[in-house]
């Protein structure tokens, strides 16, 4: 039979999710309101499907996205999400098809990169995307990390830690997570309804039901909000009726090191707590370091988190900072034929100007090479050694790692 590959038409979504389950081995007929819920803000222009006798048998679907690059300017991305190819219909070149038709897409709206979480690290590379960023999880055992309780509602420099409720979240939470966004790299935008999806107001109909989590704002000492914190915990005790539960960090935002602090202190000293879990941080997060005893924390999870894809090179190029002026002259190779090309970037601590040339390449990349290098947290004398990228010109490979490379770690705390 043949094989359709199309945009979705709105009588067709409930088959479109019945195929996300098939991918995703969440197997079952979604009802209507899970496929109301999960349509609700979804633009079906950018949702595809492949249909083979009437039936949907892989998916694909694209949104709006800012994304924070290093120097805190925001850039329009194609955050791609929903992908899957049903497993009867594998190896048919089904998401190539997709993924080719989206790009194209994106590329002529004139966003410069595309975004996605890959569930799986082999499937992205060879449509151009690269990890450009990486989340660690760590486990801290209450007991071990030394803290004194009697201090952990007692923030230094005059702060306060504040219980609040999900209303208070919804105005207080976007901006506090604007001020993060405004400068760390890597943070992707939130709209109203993630929040409302949060916060319990509309949680998501494809969850299971909904639990409240725990509040936590804390306050500067002039009252400004700059840090929030959301977690929830189960309940599990001892045969001998000690407590063994576990928090779990929904959300920890901290727009100062004395915010942050404070509010890891006080998740950590809470009756009853014994462990911790901090949800997605970076891998370069305070946290351990935080503790009296940084070994209380220890990694259970450290994993390749947002890729992207460039669109366009020189938009992309021009939208962050650098850490020193350089000029280099970039071969980027792109087996798509998007963004493929030569380039000469002059880079500066204030911003940079990146234009087609002529001249001798100092550096030749593949377009994925050049995406994982965009947010600072890959080293480009680590792609020439392990044979992803090649070094031209003697030292260009030193160059572009200060030009590049950022003092901390880009961070995506969120999944899409």
């Amino acid at each position: 039979m043949s094989l359709e590959v199309r945009t979705v038409t709105a009588s067709e979504t409930a088959d479109w999710m019945g195929a996300v389950g098939n991918g995703f081995l969440t197997p079952g007929t979604p009802g209507e309101e899970v496929v109301a819920d999960k349509f609700a803000d979804a633009d079906l222009s950018r949702t595809q499907g492949a249909f083979e006798a009437g039936r949907c048998v892989a998916t694909f679907r694209s949104f709006a996205q800012e994304l924070t690059v290093v120097g805190g300017a925001t850039v329009r991305a194609d955050a791609i999400t929903g992908v899957t190819v049903t497993p009867t219909h594998r190896r048919r070149g089904l998401l190539s098809r997709m993924m080719a038709t989206d790009l194209a897409a994106a590329k002529e709206r004139g966003e410069p990169l595309a975004s996605l979480i890959a569930a799986e690290y082999p499937i992205y590379g060879r449509f151009g995307f690269g990890p450009a960023t990486w989340n660690t999880v760590w486990e801290v055992s209450v007991h071990r990390a030394g803290l004194d309780p009697r201090r952990s509602g007692q923030p230094a420099g005059g702060g306060r830690i504040e219980m609040v409720d999900g209303a208070d979240v919804r105005k207080i939470g976007p901006e506090v997570h604007a001020a993060l966004a405004a400068r760390q790299p890597g943070v992707v935008s939130r709209g109203e309804r993630w929040w409302r999806q949060r916060t319990g107001v509309a949680p998501r109909a494809d969850h299971d039901t909904w639990v409240e989590p725990f509040y936590v704002v804390h306050r500067a000492a002039d009252g400004t909000v700059d840090g929030l914190l959301v977690y929830g915990a189960d309940d599990k005790w001892s045969d001998a009726k000690q407590p063994l539960n576990t928090a779990s960090v929904r959300d920890l935002i901290a727009l100062n090191p004395a915010a942050e602090r404070a509010l890891w202190h006080y998740v950590c000293s809470i009756d009853w707590i014994t462990t911790v879990r901090s949800g997605y941080r970076a891998p370069d997060d305070l946290l351990p370091l935080l503790l009296p005893d940084p070994r209380a924390a220890r990694i259970i999870t450290d994993t390749d988190w947002l890729w992207l894809r460039m669109l366009d090179v020189p938009r992309a190029l021009e939208a962050r900072t650098y850490g020193t002026e350089a000029s280099l002259v970039l071969e980027v190779r792109d087996d798509a034929g998007l963004a493929g090309g030569r380039f000469l970037l002059d880079a500066s601590p204030s911003g940079a100007r990146c234009v087609p040339t002529t001249r001798s390449a100092d550096l030749a990349l593949g377009v994925g090479e050049l995406s994982t290098l965009y947010l600072g947290d890959e080293s480009v004398r680590r792609l020439v050694d392990l044979g992803r990228a090649e070094e031209l010109r003697a030292g260009a490979a030193t160059t572009a790692d200060a030009a590049f490379r950022t003092g901390r770690r880009p961070w995506c705390p969120d999944v899409f």
